[in-house]
């Protein structure tokens, strides 16, 4: 275990001194991190990670009382994460930062525990936003403070561009003062062409790192909390999974809309419950934005008035990177690429049924693999771009290739 705590005090110093502490969270100020349990949550790369180890460099540096962990390293697979706290408690550590919590098996037990049996032990850590707190085996919710984290909003986009620092504004200082305050805001910046790059590429923090990748990694984003998180935290199979990705799919290229939900299941091949219960994922998630009234608030499965996408980047992510929402081609290699299905495909015919042949993986990877696996013919029916503005069965058009 000694090689093992060298080993992940390593880790957590290379990761907390190569955080940058020149651009903070709105959320960080806010946060008391006098609590002994502090908990923070938020959509998958929105900087959740980034304040924990801020907090931590800015504090503790490099401290031997202050650990960084992760719980999706692979370490924590055939390893105790108690055992692991209860080494590090003895041997003087008094703040863990943990990050990725909901990767662990029962992490909630995990946790209550540690606030259980060490009760001198700080600890902030942070999780997917579709977690529910307190309604799980461990029930944290009353021991501790939780924060939730969103994505960066435009006045926190003009200060991480460096264009203008602007003061947050309270809704009644901005109904009473609005001219004033958007006299101030706009002195001095063309605020319209910062407002359209704002809502190009401006909600997730991580677009500096590669501009000309950002809209890969949300659509990595995305797959992550659908296809890793969201089996870890909800008993979900396969097929749901699938599912689930398949009506962001459908949502995100036709948001804001008034839906018509018998319609979506029947697409999705779906029921009414089923149904419900991937719109509370993907809201909880915050991939989608769901309006309900007042009475329908109070009930947690209803169906909504309206759905909008939770942001303009996750729109425009659909858009540059379409297929990609449902299965990528690395995927489709990796199943249909081993030699005991290619006898499958002999003299086979392939239908596939998707939106644009010309943006499809899986057409892509048949028509180019067509004569290698000996095909006979490769059909797909889809939707023609012109179709769309006047109804999905205006738009049916079918392509096909044939040896």
């Amino acid at each position: 275990m000694n090689e093992d705590i060298l080993m992940l005090k390593e880790l957590s110093d290379r990761l907390v001194s190569g955080t940058k502490l020149d651009f903070k969270r709105y959320l960080y100020p806010k946060i008391d991190w006098r609590n002994r349990f502090v908990c923070l949550k938020g959509a998958k790369g929105t900087g959740k990670t980034t304040i924990l180890r801020q907090f931590m460099k800015e504090e503790f540096g490099l401290s031997e009382s202050a650990y960084y962990l992760s719980f999706d390293h692979l370490w924590f697979t055939n390893h105790s994460a108690l055992d692991l706290v209860d080494t590090l408690y003895k041997n003087g550590v008094t703040h863990l930062f943990i990050d990725e919590v909901h990767h662990l098996a029962h992490w909630e037990t995990v946790v209550k525990n540690i606030f259980d049996f060490y009760p001198d032990l700080h600890v902030a850590y942070s999780g997917s936003s579709i977690l529910r707190m307190g309604s799980r085996e461990g029930d944290m919710a009353r021991r501790q403070v939780c924060y939730d984290l969103k994505g960066l909003s435009f006045r926190e986009f003009l200060s991480y561009e460096g264009v203008k620092s602007v003061e947050p504004v309270g809704l009644g200082d901005l109904l009473a003062n609005h001219r004033e305050i958007a006299a101030e805001v706009t002195r001095g910046i063309k605020v319209i062409a910062q407002f359209a790059k704002y809502m190009e590429y401006g909600y997730y923090p991580f677009y500096k790192e590669s501009p000309s990748g950002y809209y890969q990694r949300i659509v990595e984003c995305v797959n992550k909390v659908i296809e890793s998180d969201l089996p870890i935290v909800e008993d979900v199979t396969p097929a749901t999974i699938r599912k689930t990705k398949r009506m962001l799919a459908v949502l995100a290229e036709s948001c804001p809309q008034e839906p018509n939900m018998k319609a979506l299941y029947r697409e999705l091949e779906t029921d009414r419950n089923q149904g419900l219960k991937m719109l509370d994922v993907l809201e909880r998630a915050e991939l989608v934005s769901l309006l309900k009234t007042e009475k329908d608030k109070l009930k947690r499965m209803s169906s909504p008035e309206k759905i909008y996408c939770d942001n303009a980047n996750l729109m425009r992510a659909k858009r540059e990177k379409n297929d990609e929402f449902y299965t990528q081609r690395a995927d489709i290699e990796a199943e249909l690429g081993r030699e005991d299905y290619w006898k499958h495909f002999k003299n086979a015919m392939v239908f596939c049924n998707c939106d644009d042949p010309r943006e499809s993986e899986f057409w892509r990877y048949f028509h180019s693999n067509f004569s290698f696996l000996g095909l006979k013919k490769l059909i797909s029916t889809h939707f023609e771009k012109e179709g769309r503005k006047e109804g999905r069965k205006e738009g049916r058009k079918t392509l096909d290739r044939t040896r």
